[in-house]
Parts: structure tokens; sequence; C-alpha cells
């Protein structure tokens, strides 16, 4: 069968025809990874420039039989194998999330009704669409009974629309009254929905302080490491005999060699990007707890960056539901049965959800069967139904009245009563959110013109309001005490969805209509400046609202659940769907509520903060050893000093005094609020400590050799130096200490003991017993120190107040 004929209304596809489908690709399949790649998770992990660094010098040191002093080959191994596991950790976790309930879709096929998934449908197939369903393909319509459509997660529009045969439904719409089979046209990423998920899912990483800024950590040591290196090489050579014959005939240039490796490496800030990538994966997998799946983990941080927050209404502040609010009736004197006619309207087979929500305040029906009848249209906003009389008659207010003579309409005010009788009484009730619908009664008969009938008079109005979230106002007040700013956009009435704003304790006194919103960038700026609430607002202006909102400074994050959020969410700096919404608009979020509890907000919040704070702790122990590494190879490069540690030295204060109290440090509770300027607060404190540490081993160094020191003495020494005040930079940075932290930085210490007591690890890392002359250079070199990085820590708390206040007050 070719493509585009008609399929068989009573048959559907046959297997045969499906099967030729799907061997030449002709199917709704359209995949949307919900987590990262094996392969990009490797890559990420091993294939990195300082991964390569270190390899090369793992391998020289092997092959100059010094395996030993390659430690640190282990170390990043280790390093690579632990990101690499977490990562693989927080995937698993989150695709098992991604998966928690597919969709299926309704075909006909071999003259039989089959549940497929979605991706199984191929073109051509027949569609059998019912209330409730979501429609998983573009098709056309071929048969339809009081078929109507709810298309908001695709326009932002909440009224229902009215399909009959011939009319094109699209992929992503909602089944809300009626029934229908419908031929598909256009399938995978031909079809609406999946296009503008195409679109939007345009790879881009999430924006992140902390990775940008160890990125650029990074690049600095990369575009510094080969020159220095050559710097220390020399200055080694020359320290142990010169650039002579004999210096190489002797093998003494073996040990320049490995001196060069040991500055080279303790540059490296390795355990920074692995504690990095740990954080955001065990961040992800205690949220993925919460039902909150992160598909990017560098947005566990992002929220925490966010100032201003802009909402969808439907499906974010309410929960897409209509309920029945109250009736008010228009005269003294009613018809008899109205109440009866309102809840047959609530139980009629093909009610639409506003009518639906009459049963639970109706509950006695009209008996027996409608004489008149004519459907809910979305085009004229009203339906009509008429009775005839019963042989005993109940009265108008009784309870069980089953008897409603005469005809019946229920639909809009202004569409009932054109002649604005009821303007004034519903516009007041429209002003409170709610929507309005009158019911009006006339004695005479329906026609079969489908007009409404003579002598209408109304009976009452009757209002609906949007079920709002329970825990919409919570969050938002949350929001509003930590500065977060908000703004709601919707494609709904103006003045309702500000109504519903004011509701949920937003300042809105009124909404602006976004058909009025100029194009001109600065001036959209100005408005949004100036309003909270938006409605009438298409696809493409809330995507607009977002940028004009990046470009005036804003850390934006914008939550929805309709695919006319998607790009606007893709364009936010953090994207957040709701389970409930479109698959679009969830393929291109970072965050996806998946009980859809707006509530699970300040959680995230509160994740991404403690990963921001315990990483800028953390990176100022790992930027304070690059720094004083640096500081080392360029000193004693330039001096022309031996330098004055074994790469084994290096690696074992770096493991108990950095890399692994930092690994419980990056995990630990912190509900510090997060303030800009990461790396400018880190270095702040780690190029001045890392100096001052630096200068001291260097005057040690000096004395030491003056004093007519031996090298293994001088090594131990410095090796002490530095074990010393590497962990009181420890301790100054894991105030204040407490609980956990005691323990922490207890078993360092006792670590760092038996480092120097056992006889078997004094003889691996070449320690000796030092001198009367060399135990004084060491104290009073390692007091000199503590004392200075107390005066750095001092003046860097100052240095941070100042700029949380500076930027707190910029905020406000």
């Amino acid at each position: 069968m070719p493509d585009g004929i008609a399929t068989d209304e009573r048959l559907g596809l046959t297997s045969a025809e499906v099967a030729e489908r799907v061997a030449d690709g002709r199917t709704n399949a359209f995949r949307q990874d919900a987590s990262r790649s094996v392969g990009s998770i490797v890559r990420a992990n091993v294939l990195t420039l300082f991964n390569g660094i270190i390899a090369a010098c793992f391998l020289v040191l092997l092959v100059l039989g010094r395996w030993q002093d390659a430690l640190f080959g282990l170390s990043a191994i280790a390093n690579t194998v632990i990101g690499s596991v977490q990562e693989f950790r927080a995937k698993a976790a989150l695709d098992r999330l991604a998966v928690l309930h597919a969709p299926n879709a309704r075909v006909l096929r071999d003259g039989a009704e089959a549940s497929i998934a979605v991706a199984d449908v191929v073109l051509d197939d027949l569609l059998v669409l019912r209330a409730g369903d979501q429609v998983p393909a573009d098709a056309r319509v071929v048969e339809a009974g009081h078929f109507q459509l709810d298309e908001s997660l695709l326009t932002g529009e909440s009224d229902p629309i009215d399909k009959v045969q011939g009319d094109e439904v699209l992929s992503g719409s909602v089944v809300v009254a009626g029934e229908g089979r419908a031929q598909v046209d256009k399938v995978g990423a031909d079809s609406f929905a999946n296009k503008l998920s195409a679109q939007a899912k345009k790879f881009s990483l999430v924006a992140s302080e902390l990775r940008s800024s160890i990125d650029r950590v990074l690049r600095w040591v990369t575009w510094v490491v080969g020159p220095i290196a050559l710097l220390v090489f020399n200055a080694q050579v020359i320290a142990l005999g010169g650039w002579s014959a004999e210096t190489f005939s002797t093998g003494a240039w073996r040990q320049a060699a490995v001196n060069t490796i040991a500055a080279v490496v303790a540059m490296i800030p390795l355990g920074l990007v692995l504690m990095t990538s740990i954080a955001f994966a065990v961040g992800a997998v205690k949220l993925a707890r919460r039902q909150v799946l992160v598909q990017e983990l560098a947005a566990v941080e992002g929220l925490a960056r966010v100032d201003l927050i802009c909402l969808d209404k439907t499906g974010t502040l309410t929960e897409g539901d209509i309920e029945f609010d109250a009736e008010h009736p228009l005269s003294e004197t009613q018809p008899r049965g109205w109440r009866s006619v309102l809840a047959w309207y609530g139980t009629e087979p093909d009610a639409n959800a506003t009518a639906r929500c009459l049963v639970a305040e109706y509950a006695h029906p009209v008996d027996g069967a409608p004489t008149g009848r004519i459907p809910f249209s979305s085009a004229r906003k009203w339906s009509a139904v008429s009775f005839a009389a019963a042989d005993t008659p109940g009265s108008a207010d009784a309870p069980g009245s089953a008897d409603a003579p005469g005809s019946w309409v229920l639909g809009g005010p202004e569409m009932v009563f054109p002649d604005d009788r009821l303007a004034s009484r519903s516009a007041e009730l429209a002003a409170s959110g709610r929507r309005t619908l009158v019911l009006a009664y006339s004695a005479q008969p329906l026609g079969d013109d489908e007009r409404l009938p003579d002598y209408l008079v109304p009976v009452a109005l009757l209002t609906f309001r949007e079920r709002i979230r329970p825990d919409a106002a919570e969050t938002l007040r949350y929001f509003a005490e930590q500065g977060v700013g908000v703004r709601v956009i919707s494609g709904d009435n103006p003045q309702t969805v500000a109504a519903i704003a004011r509701q949920v304790g937003l300042d809105a006194p009124d909404g602006y209509d976004a058909r009025s919103l100029p194009d001109d960038q600065a001036e959209l700026t100005r408005v949004l400046e100036q309003h909270i609430v938006f409605g009438r607002v298409t696809p493409d202006q809330k995507k607009a609202i977002v940028v004009a909102l990046k470009a005036a400074g804003h850390t934006v994050a914008m939550t929805g659940d309709g695919v006319n959020d998607a790009l606007a969410i893709k364009e936010a700096d953090m994207g957040i769907a709701m389970e409930s919404g479109a698959a679009a608009t969830k393929a291109v979020a970072r965050i996806v509520l998946l009980d859809g509890r707006f509530s699970h907000l300040p959680s995230v919040v509160a994740e991404g903060r403690q990963v921001i704070a315990n990483i800028e702790r953390v990176s100022m122990l790992f930027l304070t050893k690059t720094a004083y590494a640096t500081a080392l190879a360029v000193l004693f490069g330039v001096f022309l000093l031996q330098f004055p540690f074994l790469p084994r030295q290096l690696s074992i204060i770096d493991g108990l005094t950095i890399g692994l109290p930092s690994f419980f440090l990056a995990l630990m509770p912190n509900k510090r609020r997060y303030i800009p300027g990461f790396l400018a607060r880190s270095l702040s404190f780690a190029a001045p400590a890392g100096a001052v540490i630096a200068l001291m081993l260097l005057a040690y160094s000096w004395s030491a050799t003056q004093a007519g020191i031996p090298e293994a003495e001088l090594r131990t020494g410095s090796t002490l130096i530095l074990t010393i005040v590497g962990l009181w930079v420890l301790v100054v940075l894991s105030r204040p200490i407490d609980g956990w932290k005691v323990l922490i930085i207890g078993s360092m210490m006792i670590g760092l003991i038996l480092v120097y007591s056992v006889p078997i690890a004094r003889d691996f890392l070449v320690l000796v017993d030092p001198s009367i002359v060399t135990a004084a250079l060491v104290l009073f070199f390692s007091a000199v120190s503590v004392a200075l990085i107390e005066i750095i820590r001092f003046a860097h708390r100052r240095y941070v107040r100042r700029s949380e206040r500076r930027a707190l007050s910029t905020a406000r």
C-alpha cells in the first residue's frame, strides 16, 4: 500500500502492511536520550589533557625504574574509575526514572483494536482516539463523534476545539470529549511535536559556574605547565651538575627528570574535577529518590543560581483540571428541574471536562431521554437539550427532582445572550479568575437548524475554577524569601491568569495582554520589569521573554508542561517540566518533576546550594595546592635549586591533606545561599596561601642548604612543613569544626602520624629522622606559615562578606 492512501476504516492496516512500514523506517520512533551516553561518560573521564600528562609522567617513571614515585598514576586511575562509576550510577538511576511509564497508543489493525507503544505507530495507522487520550502522531480525522481536542499543550489555549471528518489533529493534543478515528499522515521526526522538540533539543550544556570556572583554571594550568616543566628541568640539571656529558653519563639526569615530574604533577588539580563530578552525580541520585529527574548532572547546580523564574499557569500554578465553584441564581422564581438539567449535563456520555465537574454538585439527573439535543461546539460555545414534561412533576428545589420540561442551554454568557444583559455580572465573576457559564431556559422546543431557541431567559450563572496546586503558594513564598523574582506567562486570558496569581500570593493587580508586547528587546525588557503576569502569550513570545530577561542579566528558570513551552524551556538557563506535560517539553527540560509536585523545587535549590558551597570549599584546597606547586616550580627553577620533594612524598601529602578529606567535605550538608563569583572568592584565598607556602619552603630549602643538611633530611623537613601547613589549611577551610569534620580531620592526622612512624612507610617515602637544626627550621617555618595563613583567611572572610553584601544589594 503506498503512502497516503486511505486505510480501511473497518480493518485498519494489516500485519503485512505494518511490517512493510517498519522495514522502511516509517515508524513513530523518535529517540530522546534521558541522560549522557556511556561513551560520553568514558570520554569525559578518561580522554582528558591532564590524564594524558599524568599518563606520560607515569610511563617515564616506569621507564626510569622509579615505580615507587609513580603512585600518582594509581591515584589518577582511581579518580577516573570513581568518577565514571558515580556517573554510571547516576545514569542508571535517571534512565530507570525516565522510563517509569512509557505512553501507549490505541490503533486498529487487522480489524481489531490493539494497544501499542507510541514508537510502534506507523504511517497510515488508524488511531482510535477516546476522551483522555493524547494524540501520538499527526493525523487526519476519518470519523468523529462529538470529537473535541484540547490543544493547550501546543498553543497554550485551554478551550477545547471541535474536530470533524477531514480535520487535522496534531501530536501532543489531548482528546477531552467524544471519540474518533484518525489516519496517521506524519510520524517520527516529521510530526509537529517532534519537530518542535528537535528544534528545541539542539544540544547545549546547562550553564554551570562551577564547570566554567574549573575549566578556566584548567586552561590556565595547561598554558603554563609546558614552559614551567622546561624551566624546572633546566634548573634540576644545573643543580645536579650542569649540562655536561658527565651529568648524562652518570645518570644524574634521571633524578632531574624525577624532580621535574614531581613539580609538574603537583600543579595539576586532578581531584577537583573528580570532586565536582561526584558532587553532581550524588546530588542527582538524591533528587531522583525525591521524584526529581535531573537530565544533565550540572543542572543540580543550576536552580541554586536562578534569580528569576518564569511560570506557565496551566500545569504549574494550577493542576490543569477544572472544578465546580458555585451557582449564582439570577431570579427568585426558577423553572422546574433546572438543577436536574445540570446533573444531566454532568453525566452525559459526551460531556466535556467542564460539564463533568457538575457531577460533584448535582447528583439527580433528569429521568428519561431528551427530546432534542444540540452538542457543544467550541465555535458557538454552547450546547442545548430539551425534555418533555413528566407525569409527576417535582418542584424546582426538590433534591430528587427529575422533571425539567422545556429547552435548556448551557454556554458562555456572551454567546447565549449577545445583548450583554449578563456582561456586568459575568465580568465581575471572571475577574476573580473563575470561568463563567450560564444556564438558560425556554419553553420553546429546539429546532433542527442548531440555533438558540426563542424567548430564552437566564436561570443561573455557574462558575468554575482551575484547581490550584496545593504546594504552589508555599513554593512561591519560599522563592520570594530567597530573593527570586517570578513572572507568570500563559496563553490564557490575562485577567484570569492575574486572578489565579493573586490566589497563590503574587502581587499582580492586573495581567498584561501579550498581544501588545513590543518587538524591540529594550522595550520588552522594560515591560517585563514593570509587570508580573502576562496572558495571551504565544510560544515565540515565551521564548522572546526568556531571551530578554537573560539579556537583562537575569539567570532565568522556566517551568511548563505544554509543547508551547518547549522553546522557552530550552532557551532558559534552567528548564523545568512536569511529568504530566508533553513529551517534547520533557525532552528539552533540564529537570523533570516526575510526580508534578511544584514543592520539590526548594529541595532542588537546597541540593544545588550544597554542591556549590561544598565545591567552593574543596576548590580552595585544590587551588591552594596548584598555587603553591606552581610557585614552587617557578621559584626553584629561577633560583636553580634542587626540587625539595620526591613525587611519592607529594602523593601521600596530597592524598591525606586534600584528596581524601575533600571527598567527604564535598558531600556534607551546607545551606549557604548562592552568591556569584565562585572562582574569584576561591582564588582570593588560594593564591596568597599558595604563595606563602611556596616562599616558606623556598626559605627553608635555602636555609637547610646553607646549614649543610643532607638531601634526604632536607626533603624530610620539606615534607614535614608541607604536612603541617596542609593540615592547617584543611582545618581553616573546614571551620566550624563539628560532628563529622572532627572525625575526618582526626583520621587524616592519625594517617599522617602512621606514615611518619611506621618503618615500612618511612623507608618507602625516604624519610629520615631530622636533626636538631632541621627540626628547629621545620618548627619555625611551619609556625610562620600557619600565622600568615590565619591572617590570609581573616582577610579572605572579610572580602567574601563584602562581596556577598554587594551581590545581595545588586540583586535587590
